[in-house]
């Protein structure tokens, strides 16, 4: 099999992280590790969770996607992504439609593009609610210019991007496990 990265992109509340971690467990695709310069938070690993970089360390990846959010740096490098590759050779990363044209741009057909969404964008408030973000976070996020730029598949993307409906979880993983087993078998 080639190499292939599968991008998960979609809004907040669509289950991006869900499938991330379904395909991990299921078919043991490891996820791409990205870098953040922030503080480790209570539990997290660095080479699990992120790659904790300080502001020098950062500067010298080379990055596909890089943004600064919240006055910390994050970014998947091509350093990290071979680092998966050596893992195997279907890995996966979860990105803002943003990154994830520029995944598409860089890599081409390398970079199988996943958008996650559901028919009623009202389910996405009420599972940032369910997952137990704060109604301050979620209003915030909610309100956001990505936010509503990931609502919508980007038209660069369409009829590129499989849509994956994440409306009902049994009939999700269904159709992940058909994704997945048919690229197996290639």
């Amino acid at each position: 099999m080639e190499k292939r990265v599968i991008v998960l992109m979609g809004p907040a509340g669509a289950g991006k992280s869900s499938v991330a971690s379904y395909i991990k467990e299921k078919w043991q695709v490891p996820q791409v590790i990205t870098h953040t310069t922030r503080a480790k938070r209570q539990g997290e690993e660095d080479g699990r969770d992120y790659y904790f970089e300080s502001d020098q360390s950062f500067a010298q990846n080379h990055y596909l996607e890089s943004v600064h959010y919240g006055g910390h740096q994050y970014g998947s490098s091509m350093e990290g992504l071979e680092r998966a590759f050596e893992k195997k050779a279907l890995v996966s990363i979860v990105l803002d439609t943003k990154g994830a044209s520029t995944y598409r741009k860089i890599l081409g057909d390398e970079a199988w593009l996943w958008y996650i969404t559901t028919s009623d964008p009202a389910k996405l408030k009420k599972r940032l609610v369910a997952r137990g973000d704060s109604k301050e976070a979620i209003e915030k996020r909610l309100t956001s210019a990505e936010f509503q730029r990931d609502l919508a598949l980007p038209a660069d993307l369409e009829g590129v991007a499989t849509v994956i409906k994440n409306d009902d979880w049994t009939e999700t993983k269904a159709r992940i496990d058909d994704l997945v087993a048919g690229a197996l078998k290639s």
